[in-house]
């Protein structure tokens, strides 16, 4: 029988269990929703009640799991959740070695999705790959000879948390998520009478779900926010290019469904902020395993154990 491991995603609303093959090939899932006012416990208990359905006695050889928050990688001990309470101090990963009984790895899911499109996504066969995810926050993860890199304990590659100027602005507050909707409230205000504020008009959260849609349209005000957003992402990619120097860039995350108009603007502004002997820099391209990146990921955490 070929080796059976288990991924796990842990995040503040979606919770997914995996069972795979190595190379990262996804054999049985199971996806549960979340419920956060029932804390780390509560989500502990759908592992522990999802468990026994997924692995029928059979045996595993490993099990990875990428977490939504910092955590110490060397113990697998969680830092802590910034969405769900009950996670500070917890020693997950030898709590489902022990509903596993096999030895666990865990990443936070950043690093863990960096790992799956670079070894079974969109930065396969490519060395180095950095990914970054915008998501409600901005993250990376850089992938060298196949594995994580993690620098310095208890060093990440904490991209979003990286500094475009000297006041503290950071990459998280001008490119996550929720940045980009303010940016659209704030635009939509001066300039009231273009798609994008019409598609976004009377929301408080999520209009960046619009901009995409606003962009097909030819809107001036959604062309002008994708060229800033993606000048502020090309800014911050170029301390990347210039420490790290990856041959690829992947772009994953909610904010990349907007798809190859992102891709391109960041394509187009990095080479301003790169010396020229870099030039152009890496490639940028999108994310290829759209939910499965981090169950994937963890498999091959699973997988990589003890190698």
């Amino acid at each position: 029988m070929a080796n059976l491991y288990l991924g796990v995603e842990i995040g503040g609303t979606k919770l997914q269990l995996v069972l795979g093959l190595a190379g990262g090939e996804i054999v049985e899932r199971i996806r549960l929703q979340v419920d956060s006012r029932r804390g780390g416990a509560g989500i502990r208990e759908q592992i522990e009640g999802a468990l026994p359905g997924l692995i029928r006695g059979r045996p595993m050889a490993g099990g990875g799991v990428g977490f939504g928050g910092p955590v110490d990688w060397r113990t697998g001990v969680i830092a802590c959740s910034h969405q769900v309470e009950g996670w500070s101090g917890f020693a997950l990963g030898s709590w489902l070695e022990s509903q596993i009984h096999a030895p666990v790895r865990v990443e936070n899911d950043a690093n863990t999705a960096a790992l799956g499109e670079a070894l079974a996504g969109a930065g396969r066969g490519i060395n180095p790959v950095f990914y970054v995810t915008m998501g409600s926050g901005v993250g990376g993860g850089l992938v060298v000879d196949r594995q994580i890199y993690h620098g310095r304990a208890p060093g990440e590659a904490e991209f979003g948390h990286l500094r475009l100027d000297r006041d503290g602005m950071i990459i998280e507050s001008r490119c996550s998520g929720w940045a980009v909707d303010r940016r659209i409230r704030t635009a939509i205000v001066e300039e009231p009478s273009g798609v994008l504020a019409r598609l976004a008009a009377g929301l408080n959260r999520g209009e960046a779900q619009f901009l995409r849609p606003a962009l097909d349209q030819g809107d001036h005000l959604a062309q002008r926010l994708l060229v800033e957003v993606a000048e502020d992402l090309a800014m911050g990619l170029s301390h990347v290019v210039h420490l790290c120097h990856p041959s690829v860039v992947v772009l994953g995350g909610g904010l990349s469904l907007v798809g190859d108009p992102l891709r391109l603007a960041v394509a187009k502004a990095l080479p301003r902020f790169v010396m020229s002997a870099f030039a152009p820099g890496p490639e940028i391209v999108l994310a290829g395993l759209a939910e499965d990146v981090v169950p994937v990921g963890a498999l091959f955490l699973a997988e990589q154990i003890g190698a």
